[in-house]
């Protein structure tokens, strides 16, 4: 402040516009008791008020002889808040002194002053949520310790579900929090999996969506076994060692899929990387006489099991006892009878033709095998002349 003479040679203030500390005592009363009470609650938070509480409250209204203590009813009453909001200061205060942060509430007097912990503490002991005491609240409190914030953020989302789904529907990164947390949840919840899954084959379009991830996710699978274990799965069920040509292929599309981000669709990479997988193992059985002939074998075998296992399951008793016959029922099982009549002369046919095959390429060894004595013989010495 800069100060100016006036006429009678007294100097007059002048305002600069600066900040002039007042003198205490051109301050009311009032204003410095609010400004001092409010310095207390800035250095020490929630603690000055529980300390009121703790020095005048006694649970259950039993008051001690020579004490001017009151129940936590009657001293919300004189508040004007609930008995509930009283006793979670005083439960805050308990559990502090407990841990011999503040005195015991029997060395306290109402009116008593003491020195009381700093602000950044309180909250450790302090919930302003009843549903915190609760199994539920601590283990909300726990996960949110975990997940390093506050507890009280996550019991106030806790108790107001309709707020949260509001925010998952608005807002798509709430969406994806809620998302993984689910997935996460899912993990160790049982219940919750069987839930997820009923909700969603009971919805078209998500039963739809997760088909078509499932294929995906699948044909990913193929791939992912050929690249890292070295072996394919032939259309008829065999396993057998990749060839190198082959395992380099799938290790170029998983290396394509494993860059894709989370945002991309890989049903379509993947689609493209079974389809060449797939048609390079048909050409590798092709190529091969031996695995071409067994894959055709088991293929072979595996139609003759199934069709075996389908005609087992007709259950003639019932169709015999009640009056369920009908002509078409007999003309496809004569039509039935006569195809596989054809299939097992066809069989017996290729049999002997292969065995025919094979006897004649041993006949012909034999006969080859008897020239060569024949010559070994003609060749060997006559006894008389040998005898000479």
């Amino acid at each position: 402040m800069t100060t100016s003479f006036a006429p009678s040679g007294i100097p007059a203030p002048v305002d600069t516009g600066e900040w002039v500390e007042p003198a205490a005592q051109s301050v009311a009363e009032a204003v410095v008791r609010d400004a001092r009470d409010f310095g207390v609650y800035a250095r020490t938070g929630g603690w000055a008020f529980a300390l009121k509480v703790a020095r005048s409250v006694r649970p259950g209204g039993q008051q001690a002889e020579g004490s001017e203590k009151i129940s936590a009813k009657a001293f919300a009453e004189l508040a004007g808040c609930s008995p509930d909001r009283v006793m979670r200061y005083y439960k805050a205060w308990d559990a502090a002194a407990d841990d011999g942060l503040v005195p015991q509430f029997e060395a306290l007097r109402p009116g008593e002053d003491i020195e009381l912990p700093e602000a950044d503490v309180w909250l450790s002991y302090y919930s302003s949520r009843n549903s915190a005491t609760s199994v539920r609240g601590h283990a909300i409190t726990a996960a949110a310790e975990a997940e390093g914030i506050k507890a009280t953020k996550a019991l106030e989302v806790a108790e107001n579900p309709t707020a949260l789904r509001a925010a998952i529907l608005a807002d798509p990164g709430t969406a994806e929090a809620a998302r993984g947390a689910l997935l996460d949840r899912m993990k160790e919840d049982p219940a919750l999996q069987t839930e997820m899954a009923r909700a969603i084959a009971r919805t078209g379009d998500l039963k739809k969506a997760v088909a078509q991830e499932a294929k995906a996710a699948d044909r990913i699978e193929y791939v992912r076994q050929i690249a890292e274990g070295g072996q394919i799965r032939t259309p008829a069920g065999q396993t057998v060692a990749a060839p190198a040509e082959l395992r380099a292929e799938a290790e170029r599309h998983l290396s394509l899929i494993d860059e894709l981000d989370d945002s991309e669709e890989a049903g379509e990479w993947a689609g493209e990387a079974y389809d060449t997988v797939r048609s390079m193992v048909a050409r590798a059985v092709e190529a091969d006489p031996r695995l071409r002939v067994q894959e055709r074998r088991t293929k072979f075998y595996n139609s003759l099991q199934k069709a075996t296992k389908v005609f087992e399951e007709l259950t003639l008793d019932e169709v015999l006892e009640e009056d369920v016959v009908e002509e078409d029922m007999l003309q496809r099982l004569e039509a039935l009878q006569e195809a596989i009549g054809a299939c097992i002369s066809a069989l017996r046919k290729a049999t002997t033709t292969t065995g025919d095959s094979a006897a004649t390429t041993g006949a012909d060894a034999a006969a080859i095998g008897d020239s060569a004595a024949i010559d070994d013989v003609s060749a060997a010495p006559v006894g008389g002349a040998a005898s000479s």
